[in-house]
């Protein structure tokens, strides 16, 4: 039972820093802020692949847009337009129950109003029939509509994300939207999940969640685009 209860909660966890931007630090020298290209507005084929390049290695995520196309176009256009690159890989929740390693890592723009695009609509997975098992990539939000540029990859299966239609509890109800696939760098996706975490970093719930030394989105590009589903 303490298991299940441990299981619900994951998905307040989750949304708490969909948009809490960084805490604030003693400000660097002053540069130029960099401005980002408008958003294309071209059809995407049904399923597109990403690269990131981190500090850590290499991941490739495929997203469909078939199935999730508000979220899916979202996470193309973030790296179509560069806003992806120069983020973090800043969160890993460790949840001690199950099978280990069990919890996810989060990366994104950390509600930052110069790089953030407008929030979506929320696709629910009871709609999409993209489940949250391990490798899969999901939107961070606070209520249904507000997600923008920060989003997560499971380490594990984590169902307690899924949408639940028959829940009392509209969060519950609503779960988080998924939208693709880790398809290479899994490997660097549990790195990042076992890398220290801070003493200091997160308040409330997030302590003990914020990487000492976030990892570092270089850059964030689309690769030869993936088969079109018939």
């Amino acid at each position: 039972m303490l298991t299940r209860r441990i299981a619900l909660l994951a998905p307040i966890a989750f949304a708490l820093l969909a948009a809490a931007p960084a805490k604030k630090r003693a400000p660097a020298p002053r540069s130029a802020a960099p401005t980002y290209p408008a958003p294309s507005t071209a059809a995407l084929p049904s399923k597109v692949r990403v690269a990131l390049e981190t500090d850590a290695g290499r991941i490739v995520v495929e997203v469909d847009v078939q199935r999730a196309p508000a979220t899916a176009t979202n996470f193309v256009r973030y790296a179509e337009t560069r806003r992806f690159d120069g983020t973090a890989f800043y969160r890993a929740m460790h949840l001690n129950w199950g099978e280990q390693p069990n919890g996810l890592i989060q990366a994104g723009t950390r509600g930052d109003p110069k790089r953030n695009l407008p929030p979506i609509a929320h696709e629910p997975t009871n709609v999409t029939d993209i489940p949250h098992k391990a490798g899969t990539l999901s939107m961070a939000r606070y209520a249904p509509g507000t997600a923008t540029g920060d989003f997560s990859i499971m380490v594990s299966d984590q169902p307690g994300l899924d949408a639940q239609p028959d829940s009392a509890d509209p969060e519950a109800q609503a779960g988080y939207a998924a939208f693709g696939q880790v398809v290479e760098g899994m490997d660097v996706v549990k790195a990042i999940f076992a890398a220290p975490i801070s003493e200091t970093e997160g308040e409330g719930i997030m302590r003990g969640q914020i990487l000492a030394k976030p990892v570092k989105i270089i850059s964030a590009r689309r690769v030869a685009d993936a088969p079109s589903v018939p």
